[in-house]
């Protein structure tokens, strides 16, 4: 292990060294060369460095579309995610007319998909993304990458779906039966191409439910009143559901309370 760790220092000073003396040459041709033969070598952390030492000397040549291109991708294969959106996103600009915009216009949206953190996190790279690819479909209608950002688009969605339900599940299972009601509401209003919509309208339902049970005696009435609506917004909406059943018990223990409450409010007039 010894020799072999002395042996791979050997060679990779022998690597800086060798990058030291091309970095100082005064040939740009061959710093160019040499920067395409690291770029080649997938050495993109060498390439790079070449690259934007070159970049005022070529700006304006015919070399400087491919030099900025590869200068792009040096970014994105050294996963430094905001340098290569930038840099994407300057190459549209600078190149407008490339046969090649079109594919940094989809990489400058994929690099915010490799940004698409875990589900609980925040999501704003996915709503970038979403945007972008979606932008990026309607631009280019006939584009060959068109089902891959499709497919993207609906995985994202699909994440964000889940953050919405698991935050109103946590109200939910905290007892915050009104805000829960009101996040599951507006789950199923914010994914309406969702199959998962009776379950959340039958969510918003429960808890509604158990928000009027646990009110005070005044406020009752009327939140079983909602809870009805709601029953009936649901068979509305999924008259073919196999939820229906259930929907259709909390339509008519809220009905019940009703009726028990107003018999109670009339008992109390006649005494008085």
């Amino acid at each position: 292990m010894r020799i072999f760790f002395l042996a791979f220092l050997v060679v990779l000073g022998a690597s800086c060294s060798k990058f030291a003396k091309v970095q100082k040459s005064n040939d740009y041709e061959y710093k160019l060369r040499m920067a395409e033969k690291y770029y080649t070598d997938k050495k993109y952390n060498y390439a790079q460095q070449l690259y934007q030492e070159l970049f005022p000397v070529f700006k304006g040549d015919v070399k400087f579309e491919d030099l900025f291109y590869r200068y792009a991708y040096c970014s994105y294969y050294l996963r430094d995610w905001m340098q290569a959106e930038n840099l994407f996103k300057q190459f549209t600009e600078v190149f407008p007319a490339s046969a090649r915009a079109e594919e940094m216009e989809y990489m400058r949206a994929y690099t915010y998909y490799r940004q698409s953190p875990k589900t609980e996190l925040d999501q704003t790279n996915s709503l970038k993304t979403i945007g972008l690819m979606q932008t990026f479909i309607n631009t280019h209608p006939g584009s060959g990458r068109i089902k891959e950002a499709s497919g993207i688009i609906d995985e994202l969605r699909t994440k964000l779906e889940d953050k919405e339900y698991k935050s109103a599940e946590l109200y939910y299972n905290l007892g915050h039966y009104r805000a829960a009601g009101i996040a599951f509401s507006s789950l199923m209003n914010s994914f309406p191409d969702t199959d998962k919509g009776d379950k959340y309208k039958l969510q918003a339902i429960k808890s509604y439910f158990l928000y009027a049970e646990n009110s005070i005696e005044t406020k009752k009435a009327a939140r079983y009143e909602q809870v009805v609506t709601e029953c009936n917004d649901f068979i509305d909406r999924f008259p073919e559901s196999p939820l229906k059943q259930e929907v259709e018990k909390y339509a008519s223990l809220s009905q019940n309370h009703i009726k028990q409450i107003q018999n109670e409010q009339a008992k109390t007039t006649i005494q008085r």
